[in-house]
């Protein structure tokens, strides 16, 4: 849940920068229950009582001192966001898959296409989570992609994953808290090794998830995280990219890899990291930077947050290295998910989805 292109300074751009807060703070509601086993209401009164500090606020909490102890322990392992979530009932009829035409055969009968979708689900606004979860899902049965990325799954929504998509194997980068996810299509995808590597000094609990796999005979290194939050952990996010970009240099030179994920990345971050390396590609820039699909995380189309102003930004982003003998895997296109509003009247995520189709030569 959380903005991609740099922006001229002006009125639009400097709210759009301070729009982020409400995230932020979504956030650290969600950090102070998991410390403080308390719902998100109770958090955010007595993060609000003292001005959105996390510390003071934990005090006031736990007066008339906090066992600084205690407290590190419970952010390593903190609870579930509201676990009194309940998206077990499946009897609500869904109008999804009336709203959406399918533009084009994603998988061809003979294997030649591989198909994925990376999406952050925004797990932590519990406002319409079940009619959301349904969205979200309707998308994934319509598309059937192989592999799904997922960022801000909660545990609830975990669970419902694991009871509505059965086709699929589910790898988590934690378990509790909020997290992120990988789906294989068990028909297609075949795990070989999955990893999880921390980032040190992540204040809002990520990580880079990880798993080795084969498609088609294609060896292949998929690659999830939600980078840093917010414009005032710049410093952080490109250091967590820097993680990312290692990891993939590292990987087999047999192998092919992809990272999809939310970033929460600035063009202008990408630059101050050294860009990406020569054999690194951006793949909505290799694939001539489409407009349609621009934009990830857009204000002013997308009214989740109930934002005013207009904000437009690329935060989630796939990133490929192809194999070292070349040419087995190719990114073919590139597309948004979830544009239309639910019945709720608000829409899946505060996000676009991606699908991104590859050839596979075979």
């Amino acid at each position: 849940m959380e903005p991609g292109s740099d922006l001229d300074p002006g009125p639009e751009a400097a709210r759009g920068e301070e729009e982020p807060r409400v995230k932020k703070r979504r956030l650290l509601c969600v950090e102070f229950a998991s410390v403080a086993r308390c719902d998100t209401a109770v958090a955010q009164c007595y993060l609000a009582e003292n001005d959105w500090e996390m510390e003071r606020a934990l005090n006031s909490f736990f007066e008339p001192c906090v066992d600084e102890s205690a407290l590190e322990s419970r952010f390593q392992t903190p609870s579930e966001p509201e676990t009194c979530v309940d998206l077990s009932n499946e009897d609500t009829t869904d109008s999804t898959h009336s709203k959406i035409s399918l533009s084009q055969n994603i998988h061809q009968e003979d294997g030649s296409m591989f198909c994925l979708i990376t999406w952050n689900i925004d797990g932590l606004d519990l406002n319409n989570l079940q009619e959301r979860a349904r969205g979200v899902c309707s998308y994934l049965t319509l598309y059937s992609p192989d592999v799904i990325f997922l960022q801000e799954v909660i545990p609830p929504y975990y669970s419902y994953l694991k009871k509505r998509a059965r086709s699929y194997e589910i790898i988590t980068g934690h378990e509790e808290g909020y997290f992120t996810a990988i789906m294989l299509k068990k028909s297609r995808v075949k795990l070989k090794s999955q990893e999880i590597i921390p980032f040190p000094s992540t204040k809002m609990m990520r990580n880079l998830l990880c798993v080795n796999v084969s498609v088609s005979g294609n060896e292949l290194c998929l690659m999830t995280s939600h980078l840093e939050s917010t414009k005032g952990h710049t410093t952080e996010r490109i250091n967590q990219l820097k993680v990312v970009l290692n990891k993939m240099q590292e990987a087999p030179e047999s192998a092919t890899v992809i990272f999809a994920g939310d970033t929460n990345l600035r063009d202008q971050e990408v630059t101050k990291c050294g860009g990406l390396p020569n054999n690194i590609l951006d793949v909505w820039e290799f694939l001539g930077k489409p407009e349609h699909c621009q934009y990830t995380w857009d204000t002013q189309m997308n009214s989740n947050l109930g934002i005013p102003g207009s904000c437009k930004l690329r935060f989630d982003r796939i990133f490929f290295r192809a194999a070292a003998e070349g040419g087995h895997v190719i990114p073919r296109s590139l597309d948004l998910l979830g544009l239309e509003k639910l019945d709720c009247g608000r829409f899946p995520s505060d996000h676009w989805g991606l699908l991104c189709s590859l050839d596979i030569i075979l």
